[in-house]
């Protein structure tokens, strides 16, 4: 069986009819996971043993005649920062090389108990904080649709691991756009929830108002499926939200025929790469053509949103990483100094990478005595702004679309020298994170180089369901 084209469907179907073994199924793609990393570098760890014994344990209720849920036995790849019990979860960072999590994270429970396969788990940039895996402790993750590229990040290993088949959906984490910019560099779909759709339990935190556990796949209606299997409320996270789980693929098939699409003008502006807007607006009239009304919006304080993320998530993150101390967390210091300030100066020095460093230091700075209020209180009141562009712009439209990112991926090492360059990668899908409203990536062309570009589809808090139908519906436009 050729497994390059199966889905998370059609990988069921086959089990289900015993078209093919779940351990058979499984070796195929720890073969690709294991050929692809030597030259892409997209899995810290791979889980080999682990996934044989999950896999046999689907063959074996399978062979008794037992019914097997949609995601019991398919293979899963999983972003290095959500713990897994028993499994190495670094953060791609040294600080954490030989951390081994004594449980699970709630979205790995679930999926375990729905009986996944994990093929192992995924590179990304250190703690997530970055925007190409170039600041991974473990090496740069490449794009394999060309390998002196970038795959985007931090989510990059997620992303990366789809398209060359090793595995047939991956989990990765979303904070300013860390699944839906990789998702746009390599091609494949990927989304973010409403902030508290899913359990933040058991992920490492990195800005905690911000942050979201994102599914990736190689189409619409598998993101829809694994979606509906991470979210819900959660007693473990106090930031999970009391509302009712859907069934995603309900309508996922309706179309878009009498939706509003806003078309944001900011989202198109000189700064976006000519071939990445000729692409999306392509695709908007693929939209329009199923009888979708296309709406020109505005959305002002976008050029904001930068400037508020890089203050108000550094702040955050140097909050969340302070317990990595090397005492109770963490990479312990080859010299351990006079005393205690020594000790965690050591510690802290040799176990985080420049870029950590460098938010740590912004995000103290902007919280410190006499610059609380200049800088942090105030890009919460310009979070403020954005949330209400993004509800007078829902009040006429039913879903906002633009690109993912304003350009293709990038070449290793091009933008590595100048963080601020680097940030601006997200600067489309940033105000989306700040609104804490749902977003998905979806492929819709190539450059002339033949580099994957993205659409970005965001909608209102807690309509995930039009989310998908709008995806879906475009996505069957051009399949």
């Amino acid at each position: 069986m050729d497994i390059s084209n199966l889905t998370i469907e059609s990988a069921h179907e086959a089990l289900k009819n015993k078209e093919i073994s779940c351990v058979d199924m499984t070796k195929a793609f720890l073969d690709n996971a294991k050929k692809s990393n030597d030259e892409l570098n997209i899995f810290i760890t791979i889980s080999e043993e682990e996934a044989l014994q999950q896999a046999l344990e689907v063959d074996k209720k399978i062979a008794a005649g037992e019914e097997i849920g949609i995601l019991e036995g398919i293979p899963v790849g999983i972003k290095d920062l959500i713990n897994t019990k028993g499994v190495r979860t670094t953060c791609a960072s040294k600080m954490l090389d030989d951390f081994v999590p004594p449980y699970d994270a709630t979205v790995v429970k679930k999926l375990r108990d729905l009986g996944m396969v994990m093929i192992g788990k995924t590179n990304l940039d250190e703690f997530a904080c970055g925007v190409s895996t170039e600041h991974s402790y473990y090496g740069v993750t490449k794009n394999p649709h060309n390998p002196e590229y970038v795959s985007g990040g931090s989510s990059g290993g997620s992303a990366a691991a789809l398209v060359v088949n090793s595995c047939l959906y991956t989990l990765g984490t979303d904070t300013g756009g860390s699944v839906r910019a990789p998702a746009s560099f390599c091609g494949i779909v990927g989304m973010k929830g409403t902030y508290g759709r899913v359990s933040r339990s058991g992920v490492t935190a990195m800005a905690s108002s911000l942050d979201t556990v994102a599914p990736l796949a190689k189409n619409v209606r598998d993101t829809a499926i694994v979606f509906q299997a991470i979210a819900g409320l959660d007693n473990l996270d106090s930031t999970t939200l009391h509302a009712d789980v859907p069934n995603y693929l309900e309508k996922i098939e309706n179309g878009v025929s009498g939706m509003k699409i806003g078309i944001p003008k900011e989202y198109f502006s000189d700064d976006t790469d000519p071939e990445v807007k000729q692409s999306v607006m392509d695709a908007v009239k693929e939209l329009e053509k199923q009888g979708a009304e296309i709406v020109n919006i505005s959305l002002p304080s976008t050029k904001y949103a930068v400037a508020f993320y890089y203050i108000v998530m550094p702040a955050e993150l140097s909050a969340n990483l302070a317990r990595f101390d090397g005492i109770r967390f963490g990479h312990r210091p080859k010299n351990e100094g006079d005393g205690l300030v020594d000790y965690y100066f050591n510690a802290r020095g040799e176990g985080f990478g420049d870029e950590i460093k460098r938010r740590i230091m912004v995000g103290t700075y902007v919280l410190s005595a006499g610059y609380k209020d200049a800088y942090y209180k105030k890009a919460q009141k310009v979070r403020t702004l954005i949330i209400r562009d993004f509800e007078e712009a829902f009040q006429k439209v039913d879903a906002i679309v633009g690109p993912t990112v304003p350009y293709t991926a990038f070449k290793i090492g091009d933008k590595i020298s100048d963080p601020l360059m680097m940030y601006l990668a997200d600067v489309l899908t940033i105000p989306v994170s700040a609104a804490g409203c749902p977003a998905i990536s979806v492929p819709c062309g190539k450059n002339s180089k033949g580099l994957p570009i993205g659409m970005q589809i965001a909608v209102p808090q807690l309509e995930e369901s039009r989310l998908f139908q709008i995806a879906r519906a475009y996505e069957k436009s051009v399949s």
